[in-house]
């Protein structure tokens, strides 16, 4: 069985990455780790005016962020294994779409300080998906400020994820198409991932899976 010690699952908003992790950590009767994006005060108004707030919620994000994942070097006696759904380093991705100028250099200058302490993942998973299905996850879970959430703000996001984890080089990455797969619903698909996560050697550093 291949062990990791951290494991983080990515992805764009609505793509399922909190639910994998959780129904993951189940399995391993892992430590979870979730993004606390609802204790960050600026994000409703966020959504109604991002121009306008977009640097307050990005730096309370960043601070949260790196709070949390420094109790990842804190070892939990009943746990060998963390699973995370988010790493640091999408902070970044949202900044260089949320903010420009004077604000991103200044936000540059924290997260290059802040992420050469940030914790590395053993392995990451990408769970990449259509617009299409991300609008009708967002819809199911029915947040209140996600409601009216701009599908090409969701574009620039995928556009810009896909950009990332097709240079990620930082760890083992596993890409997995979740516009065509239900671990939610579908056991066999969760087996399906975690047998090949987990009892598979991974030979190369880019690993893709799509359920048959």
């Amino acid at each position: 069985m291949n062990q990791f010690e951290f494991i983080a699952i990515e992805g764009v908003i609505g793509a399922g990455k909190t639910s994998l992790a959780r129904l993951l950590s189940h399995k391993l009767d892992a430590r979870l780790i979730l993004e606390e994006f609802e204790e960050n005060p600026f994000l409703n108004k966020f959504y109604e005016d991002r121009e306008r707030y977009a640097f307050q919620t990005q730096l309370t994000f960043l601070a949260s962020r790196f709070q949390q994942q420094q109790n990842i070097f804190n070892k939990d006696l009943f746990h060998t294994i963390n699973i995370s759904d988010y790493i640091f380093d999408k902070d970044r991705i949202f900044a260089r779409i949320n903010l420009n100028g004077d604000e991103l250099a200044l936000y540059d200058k924290i997260f290059n300080i802040m992420s050469l302490k940030a914790p590395k993942p053993d392995l990451v998973i990408y769970l990449q998906s259509s617009i299409d299905r991300l609008l009708e996850n967002i819809a199911l879970r029915d947040r209140p400020y996600e409601r009216n959430i701009d599908p090409d703000y969701l574009r620039e996001l995928n556009d810009a994820y896909n950009h990332f984890f097709h240079h990620y080089t930082h760890s083992p990455l596993i890409i997995i198409n979740s516009s065509k797969i239900d671990f939610v619903s579908n056991q066999d698909h969760l087996n399906y991932i975690y047998e090949q996560v987990f009892k598979h050697p991974l030979h190369s550093q880019v690993t893709y899976l799509t359920p048959q």
